[in-house]
């Protein structure tokens, strides 16, 4: 699909509403979207790509597909295994010490992760850290003004934080999966790019909203806007010698 597009936008926006019931379909597609832009960087075939909280392999098996030498490097064992089994060639490892030597990776990928760690700085060191010297780093992210900053409270969380859990516990009967503070964290737009752009061991590639029909390259440029029209910021930097 053509990048940005309003035919990609839509499929992408529809496989996301699917989500909860057709978890393989959503995540598959954006598994392909995610190499395409990678790919339009760096050729996959050959490559070395490690996969940071990459969950239960969706992006790694794409990588993989295109030619990649794929690993997987997730934390958490319940999302490690959510499709039954635990996925070949993965690691149980935190993104803030990663089992890798420096500059052993082509690409250093990380899908919708930062959003969900305290030091979101200290774990873009560490990504940059594996990445050799003309790899690339794919970082997207859930910004917090985003509309749906609040994963599944949103857009709720826009009145508060614990207002947005107490009605989804009041609606749904179960707690949220997310409480900020604990496992999500409000990231920003503004600040990110500012820290990267401050940042001497690697240049900005493209920032940009990944899921924009158009524009996707200029709202990341609009100051107070881009906090809450990006959604979700796509940062792609190369790792300088």
């Amino acid at each position: 699909m053509r990048d940005p597009s309003l035919r990609r936008s839509w499929a992408l926006f529809r496989a996301f509403l699917r989500e909860q019931d057709d978890p393989e379909h959503c995540y598959r597609l954006l598994a392909r979207d995610a190499a395409d832009q990678v790919e339009r960087h760096l050729p996959l075939n050959g490559a070395v790509v490690a996969d940071v909280g990459g969950g239960c392999g969706h992006f790694t098996e794409e990588f993989r597909r295109r030619g990649a030498h794929g690993y997987l490097f997730e934390p958490d064992p319940a999302e490690l295994t959510a499709r039954g089994r635990r996925p070949e060639g993965a690691v149980i490892a935190d993104g803030y010490l990663l089992p890798l030597a420096d500059g052993a990776a082509d690409v250093c990928f990380s899908s919708n992760v930062l959003e969900h760690v305290a030091d979101p700085q200290t774990f873009l060191s560490e990504l940059i850290r594996v990445t050799r010297p003309g790899g690339l780093v794919y970082v997207a992210f859930t910004n917090w003004f985003s509309p749906w900053g609040g994963h599944e409270t949103a857009p709720w969380h826009y009145l508060g934080a614990e207002r947005a859990r107490s009605r989804y516990r009041r609606r749904t009967g179960r707690a949220a999966k997310h409480t900020l503070g604990v496992n999500l964290f409000a990231v920003h737009v503004g600040r990110t790019l500012r820290q990267v752009r401050a940042r001497d061991d690697v240049a900005l590639v493209t920032a940009r909203s990944r899921y924009a029909p158009f524009l996707a390259e200029a709202i990341p440029r609009l100051p107070g806007i881009r906090e809450v029209a990006t959604w979700n910021l796509l940062l792609i930097l190369r790792r300088l010698p």
